[in-house]
Order: C-alpha cells, then sequence, then structure tokens
C-alpha cells in the first residue's frame, strides 16, 4: 500500500474534516409541558425530568 509523499498540512486536513464539528442540538418535546428541551436533560420550565419532579421551580425562581 503505497505511503503519501507529502505531509498533509493543518489547514488542508481542517477543511476535509470541517463537516464533522457542525453538530445541531437534539431538541425533542417535554412530556410534561411541551416546551422543546435538550434530550436528556431536565426541562427548564417545567422542572420534569424522566417524567418526575426533580426541582420545583418556584423554590429556584426566588
Amino acid at each position: 500500500m503505497p505511503n503519501p509523499k507529502y505531509k498533509t498540512s493543518h489547514s488542508k486536513t481542517r477543511r476535509r474534516r470541517s463537516h464533522l464539528a457542525i453538530v445541531a442540538p437534539n431538541l425533542v418535546k417535554c412530556p410534561q409541558c411541551h416546551e422543546l428541551k435538550l434530550s436528556h436533560n431536565l426541562c427548564h420550565s417545567c422542572g420534569y425530568y424522566n417524567k418526575r419532579e426533580v426541582i420545583k421551580l418556584e423554590e429556584v425562581k426566588k
């Protein structure tokens, strides 16, 4: 198997891999309040995670 004749420059490598850096956040609807939230994260509008109330937002807002 042939080897490359020249070292690949940083800019050429990064240009080739540029599509790998673009990652859109995975947004899903909260089952309680139906707001968009990051998957596997606490809902910031209602305080629920995995169908359980984790934090009470009244206490946090005070």
